[in-house]
This record gives structure tokens, sequence and C-alpha cells, in this order.
């Protein structure tokens, strides 16, 4: 296969020099002249026109084209240079509205004192920060727009400047020329898309569209090619997903289907209220998958509080009823004991087998975690070999390889986005056929990620609140603009501890890490400080509470590094309601339910991801008083930081949120996450905006997989395909 594409195999330290190819590669992930053709424009500027500067991220590298308005050069004393030799250079730009200043200093400011001159055009390319309330680029690189240097024109003589996603080592316009050099070989590039299809939808040929993405001469050109390279993204990425579906439903694996009168129909008994019509509807599309002999492959997305645990457990005791027996996998430790105990107290004596006072049809229900015991620990795993226990809930130290099963036939994961696909495969290995595996989410995936990201699982979603779920009201509490409304805050806290419910206060740190690099550093303007200072602490913010705002209320801390027992007993006093107030990190993100708390006051939110404040303020409001949840910020009323905070207390609706939350973070995350391994993350496609594409494309890549599942009349698929999943993941579609 691989001699079909030399051209664009080749290395890119011979086209370029090893200077430029080591930048490349380390900083932009770009090795060879395809991955550099595939390095599209993040956007385009017209030559005539400046860019907006009011619209600029804060924090970010930034490319933009202005026109010079003044430059100023000011001498200033300073320790290098005492006797008033010191030279700054300020340089204010504009694109006809707006302004922003350039500073340079010592002997950086020769070059462009000379080159900026009022009225000068150029491409500017910085990072953007606030210094003394104005925005500012520190030593930015820049690039002339004249007309008069030969070599310049020549390389940007299209109206349309394409602007690369670039880095401080390496601007736009190296890039850009750095393309230049390796366009010729964009000739070379071998189609994936069937020459049906891409005639049938009218899209460019690969090489025109690589041509056209990085020389454009209209905005149609772009266009056209856009339209062309997302269809790619997204035709390989549900090819290589219809094939491991595919492969799926090759493999064997045992029906299981409950008795009319075993455990499950006794556990349905002795619930103390009727399932919701969701849960039903979705428990009757897991028991069909459970039924047949393909391993189900089935995605659970509900709320957090939608019962999800509930369809789960019944899953897990319908394959116990069938003789199998059932894991379920947590992602922390605190997490593997909660599921444990919750279980545990809805089977009641259903989770007694093999004991006094165990029901008739009673199983054992075992707890399996890397900080047991050893005595425990041998427990645990003799019952599991032999069967006694029919269900076991633990981490990671499941997958080990001294964890034997009598026979698994059920894995059940919380939380996919922390489980790659080498877990669960690991997991697969240990049933004698492949289990079937439920994987549940509370983080609320919008459909086309749903295809994209788990587009090897079938979907579930329950989306209806069991009754009684009380409204949770959010604020965003502004610490730096208004610090009258933190205090505020503290006093809801106190009103609601008086009225009887309890309170969270969540922190983005624990606090025991590096004392004194903080003490040393306190002195800085207010933006700085915003800026610099280290996330709250847990152990900082519970003493002064304590001591303060407060005072006499009975406040603890709960974080990742006390010992298991401790975490334990502080979370049985909040339970109990022994503790008013619990200061923790974001150890109770999930699954903590204490139905008593009714106030949550996240400290420093905006370090915070918009699902993850999501999933944190689902810990409150559980019960039938209403829920409220505080998001304190320091971050000033523009920023970034703020419209997100803005937007998680605007909406209740985890949907919504996941949609803002991906548009905010570009797609790349999202899938590169889940997709480890999958080297090419998205570059055009953009998973919301895309949705037709994605669904179009997975139709065409099912039909296609059906009918030729191993790709044997489409060589460039295959080379594509080879080329979006490293060595690591063929195997694991090899595997299953």
């Amino acid at each position: 296969m691989k001699d079909l594409v030399p051209a664009l195999q080749e290395p890119l330290k011979k086209v370029l020099g090893p200077a430029t190819a080591k930048v490349m590669a380390e900083y932009l992930g770009l090795h060879t002249v395809g991955d550099l053709l595939h390095h599209y424009p993040r956007r385009y500027e017209e030559r005539g026109r400046l860019t907006h500067l009011a619209d600029l991220p804060m924090d970010e590298h930034v490319t933009v084209v202005a026109q010079v308005a003044d430059a100023r050069l000011h001498t200033f004393a300073s320790s290098r240079a005492p006797r008033g030799k010191g030279q700054r250079l300020e340089v204010t730009i504009t694109d006809g509205s707006g302004r922003i200043q350039l500073v340079f200093f010592g002997n950086g400011v020769h070059k462009p004192h000379k080159e900026l001159l009022p009225g000068t055009r150029a491409m500017f390319a910085g990072k953007v920060s606030v210094f003394n309330r104005r925005i500012q680029l520190a030593h930015p690189a820049y690039e002339l727009l004249k007309q008069d240097t030969g070599e310049a024109v020549e390389s940007w003589a299209g109206a349309l400047i394409p602007i690369y996603p670039a880095t401080a080592k390496l601007e736009s316009w190296k890039i850009g020329k750095a393309v230049q050099t390796v366009l010729p070989s964009a000739q070379e590039a071998v189609d994936p898309l069937p020459d049906t299809l891409r005639a049938g939808r009218g899209l460019v040929a690969l090489p025109e569209a690589l041509l056209k993405i990085h020389r454009p001469h209209t905005k149609a050109d772009i266009a056209d090619a856009r339209a062309r390279l997302k269809w790619d993204e997204a035709f390989v990425l549900q090819v290589a997903l219809a094939r491991r579906r595919h492969a799926d439903t090759q493999l064997p694996a045992v029906p299981r289907r409950p008795g009319p009168d075993g455990l499950l129909a006794a556990f349905d008994d002795r619930l103390p209220f009727t399932l919701t019509e969701g849960q039903q509807k979705v428990s009757e599309e897991i028991f069909g998958d459970l039924a047949t002999e393909h391993p189900m492959h089935r995605l659970l997305q509900g709320e957090v509080g939608s019962g999800k645990t509930l369809v789960a457990l019944r899953a897990m005791l319908a394959v116990v009823d069938a003789g199998g027996q059932a894991a379920m996998l947590a992602p922390t430790e605190v997490l593997a004991q909660q599921h444990h105990r919750s279980v545990t107290e809805m089977m009641g004596e259903l989770a007694e087998g093999g004991m006094l006072g165990g029901a008739e049809h009673a199983t054992k229900v075992v707890l399996l975690t890397g900080s047991m015991g050893a005595a425990a620990r041998r427990h645990a795993l003799l019952d599991l070999a032999t069967g006694e226990a029919g269900i076991v809930i633990g981490t990671h130290a499941l997958i080990e390889d001294k964890v034997q099963f009598h026979d698994l036939g059920l894995v059940v994961v919380d939380e996919q986005h922390r489980f790659g696909v080498e877990q669960r495969d690991a997991l697969r290995g240990k049933g004698k056929q492949p289990p079937h595996l439920l994987v549940m989410t509370a983080t609320p995936i919008p459909r086309t990620v749903a295809m994209t990201v788990f587009g090897d699982l079938e979907t579930s979603v329950l989306d209806q609140l069991p009754a009684g779920r009380s409204p949770i009201a959010s604020h965003v509490v502004p610490a730096a603009d208004k610090p009258h409304f933190l205090a505020r805050a503290w006093e809801r806290v106190r009103e609601e501890v008086a009225g009887g419910h309890q309170a969270y206060v969540v922190c983005p740190r624990i606090g025991d890490e590096e004392e004194d690099a903080k003490k040393g550093a306190r002195k800085k303007s207010p933006e700085d400080e915003a800026e610099k200072r280290p996330p709250l602490a847990v152990l900082d913010i519970a003493d002064q509470l304590a001591k303060g705002p407060l005072h006499g209320l009975r406040v603890e801390v709960l974080h990742g590094r006390m010992q298991p027992d401790d975490k334990d007993a502080v979370m049985r006093r909040f339970a109990a309601g022994d503790t008013d107030v619990l200061v923790a990190t974001t150890v109770i993100e999930v699954g903590v339910n204490v139905p008593n708390a009714t106030a949550m006051v996240i400290m420093d939110a905006d370090r915070f991801g918009v699902s993850q404040l999501h999933q944190l303020r689902g810990r409150v409001g559980r019960g039938s008083a209403p829920g409220l949840c505080l998001l304190v910020t320091e971050m000033p009323e523009a920023s970034a930081a703020r419209q997100r905070l803005n937007a998680v207390a605007s909406t209740l609706d985890g949907f919504e949120l996941s949609r803002i939350d991906l548009e905010q973070r570009r797609e790349g995350d999202v899938l590169g996450q889940a997709q480890s391994g999958a080297r090419s993350s998205l570059r055009v496609l953009a998973v919301i905006d895309d949705e037709e594409i994605i669904a179009e494309a997975r139709e065409e890549a099912v039909a296609l997989v059906a009918a030729d599942p191993d790709l044997e009349h489409l060589p460039g698929l295959r080379t594509a395909l080879d080329a979006l999943l490293d060595d690591e993941r063929e195997q694991y579609l090899e595997k299953g």
C-alpha cells in the first residue's frame, strides 16, 4: 500500500530543512508532507481588509492584519540600564475603529522602529495580554504587507491570506511559505472517497481541494475545499467505526435471559416506587440486546439523578438470573464504594447470598479496589472465581491479571470518558466469550458526538428526572467586581443551614502542595492576581470559613488524598447530617447522594469545565427542597470565562450545556480524549454544525462496509484509514 504515496510520506526534514521541521514536529505534531498539507488555515484575511481588534481572545496566540497608527520610543531607567538608557518602543496599531498596543524592549526596538512607520500595513502575531487595563501584544512577530518586495508579493499574491494555527515558535506566514513549498505534492494525494460517492455529491477531487484550501482565489474556492475535506474526515472516521461495529456483530456472546420469577423479579417487587417510562423503555432496549447471541455495546446517557444506576443494576440482576456474573467499573475508589453501598442498600437481603437471612434468590455483591486489605481482597477474588459473587463493583483494579471470573456476562462502565478503549478490551478478555457491555455517562452528549466518539455503541437516553426532584437556582458571584456579593453568598449558606439543610463548598485544589511559593508571590496588580494566583485550595478555604463567615457551623474537608477510611467517615457524617458544610475538591463530582444538601458554592468556578460544573451542581436539589448553586469567580465581566459561567447559570439542560461546551472547546478535545490513538482529530469537521454530513457519512459508511468489509476495492480509503488509526488502533479493530 505504502508505495502509492511516497510524495506525501516524505519527511519534512528533507523538504524544509531540519530546523523548521523540528519546530513543526514538536509544536504542531507535523512530520510528513501529508501532515503539513492537512494543516489547514484557521481563517483567511483579505489583503485590503483589517482584522477586527475588539474581538481578540485573551491569552491566546493570534495573528492579525492591521495598520500602524503611531510609534513612540521611550527611554527609562531600570536595573539593567541604570542611567536612563533602557529603551521601550510602543507601537499602536488600529483596525480603523479599535486600537491595540505593541511593545518592544531593549535591542529589539531598532528594526521595528525603522520598519513600523505610521500607515504601514502588516501581519502581527503574538499573545494577547492586558497591561494597565489596556490590551497589548508584547514582542509580536510581524510580516510587512508591502507591495514592493518581490518575494513577499509572490507568496501573498492572492487577495485571501491564509492564517494558519500557529505557535509562538512558528508564525502563520512561515507556515504559509512552507506549505507553498510542498503544495506541488498535493497532486499525488490518493483520494479516499469512492468515485461514485464523490460524483454523486458533486465534491471536488482531493488534490484540487488541497490546492483550494491553501491558495484560494475566491471565497467559493474555500467553500468547495471545506465541503470536500469535511466529507473526508466524517467518512473515514465513520468507516472505521462501521468496521468496528461490523467486527463486533461477528463475535459470539452468551444470550442472557432472566427467569420469570428469579432475582430480577424479586428485586422489582422490593422497589418502593414504579420505574419512569424512560427507565422502562431503556430497560427493554437493554434486555433485548442481552438476549441476542452477539455482545451488546450500548451507551446509556442520562442526566445526573435520572436513575441510570437503577437501570444498570436491573441489567446486572438479569444476567445473574441467567447464571452469569456482572462487573461494574467506576473511575475512582470513592465512587466504587458509593455504588457498592447504594447497590447493597437497594437490594437488601437479595445481596446477602450464602448468608443467614439472605433471600432464596440472593447473590453476593463484592467490592474490589486497589486499597483493600490483603485478606478482604483474597476473599473477594475467591468469591469471583467460584461464582459465589454474582456482582462485583470496583475500580480499574478489576482489570488486573489476577482477577478471574467464573462466568463474566456483563460489564457496566461508569463515566466512559475516563475509561479508554484499551481498558474495555482488557475486561472483555475476562469472559469465556466476550461479555455484554453497557457504558453509562452523566455527561449529556449531543447526538453527533455520540455518532463520532461513541460511534461503536448504540445509544439509549434517559431524559426524564424522577418525580420529587427540585429545581436548582444558579447564580454567578463576581467576587472581584462586587465583593459584597460574596459576603451575601456566605449569608445564604448560613440561612440554608439554619433551615436544617447542608451545603458544599468546592475548590479546585487541595492545598497541601507547595506552601512557600505562594507566600512569596503576593504583591501584584489585581489583574495579575486573578491571572497568576494559584487556584483556591480546600484546606485554606475551610480554615478561613470556619474562622470567618461560617464561624460556629460544623465545617469538614474531603479530598482525594485522604485515607479511604477517613473519606468514608467524613461522607457518613455528612450524609447523617452531623456536618453542616463540606469543603471538598471534585471528588464529590459523581455519585455523592445527600438529599438534605441544598446549597453549593463553587470557588474559582472559572477553573472548571462546563460539563464539570453541571455535574457538580447536580449534587444539590436531590431532595424536596429547592437547590442553590453559586459560581464564584474573579474573572472580569468581559472574559470568555465569565460568559461560560453565565451559560451554566442560565440553563439546567445538560444537552444545551454540552453544546455550548463543545462550541467553546472546539471538538478536538472531545474526540482527542475518547479516541485515544486516533492521530487525526477533526480539523475542518465541526461536530455540532455538520450534523447532516456526519449522519449521511455514517449511512454511506455502513452500506459500504456491509458490501465490502475489507475494503478490497478501495485502496485509497484503506490508506486513509491507516493514517487515521495508528497501529495500536488497527490492532484494536482486529481484536474487536
